[in-house]
């Protein structure tokens, strides 16, 4: 595949997607609670793991679910689905899914929940900068891969895209898998509130963040932003190139006067 990293390290795929995304941003009882369709955001569709233990988690749950997956291709999928054995979750969804990547979209009955999957194929903030259909957000399931691997899906400019992309009056929430204080230092000056995430897979601890701060149960507090003041690796990426380096001074202030930690 396009980057070489290890996709889901540990407990597997559909285990780690169920802790990582569907338990931590609360999928079914939050979608069950939704009036109208429940929207999520898939940010990395990879081998569809995450979406699917998403749909499977819902299938008692009276909701309707939209679903738009964002990759650049389609080859993690593609790989996965010649390789059904080793992915068995896949094997239910294989006709299902081979519609979706050919046409785009797809709409279908799981138990008690109706979905729609639409599928995005492009460079994710590329598409963010363009004409754009998409419902907002309730939920994001933050995938692509690390930010050493692919550094442009983790800048700071990106993050404030992305929140920028959030409705005023709808509550969501962000579950990713690092821990790094660049990372959270980039989802704290994009404007959403951060905190510590559910252990996954080899994953101690993981993100969580939102829009409204009581979506995140473990916030960042003043001890952790004065640890990542003392860190080497805490400002966050500006460009498609991996580097390190210390917070500077004005993206201190920024943090220090962000409500997450100016008002208690």
């Amino acid at each position: 595949m396009e980057d070489a990293e290890t996709m889901h390290p540990g407990l597997g795929p559909v285990s780690e997607s169920e802790l990582l995304y569907v338990q931590q941003l609360d999928i079914p009882a939050r979608a069950r609670s939704n009036s109208d369709r429940f929207v999520i955001w898939d940010v990395g569709l990879g081998a569809a793991a995450n979406v699917l233990a998403a749909i499977n988690a819902c299938r008692g749950t009276r909701c309707a679910l939209h679903i738009v997956s964002f990759d650049r291709t389609v080859e993690a999928l593609q790989f996965g689905m010649r390789h059904l054995d080793q992915l068995p979750y896949l094997r239910e969804y294989d006709a299902a899914l081979g519609k979706l990547m050919r046409e785009g979209r797809l709409h279908f009955e799981e138990g008690m929940a109706k979905v729609a999957w639409d599928l995005e194929i492009g460079d994710f903030p590329t598409l963010l900068c363009g004409p754009r259909h998409w419902p907002k957000p309730h939920a994001i399931f933050f995938d692509p891969f690390s930010p050493t691997k692919n550094p442009a899906m983790w800048t700071a400019d990106l993050f404030a895209m992305l929140f920028r992309e959030l409705s005023d009056t709808q509550d969501c929430a962000l579950a990713t898998y690092p821990r790094s204080t660049m990372v959270r230092v980039a989802l704290l000056l994009a404007g959403f509130y951060v905190g510590r995430g559910h252990p996954a897979g080899r994953k101690e601890e993981t993100t969580i963040a939102a829009n409204r701060r009581k979506l995140i149960g473990d916030l960042l507090d003043q001890h952790w932003l004065e640890r990542a003041r003392r860190s080497d690796s805490a400002e966050p990426l500006q460009a498609d190139s991996y580097r390190q380096a210390p917070l500077s001074d004005p993206t201190y202030l920024r943090l220090a006067a962000h409500p997450q930690f100016s008002h208690p």
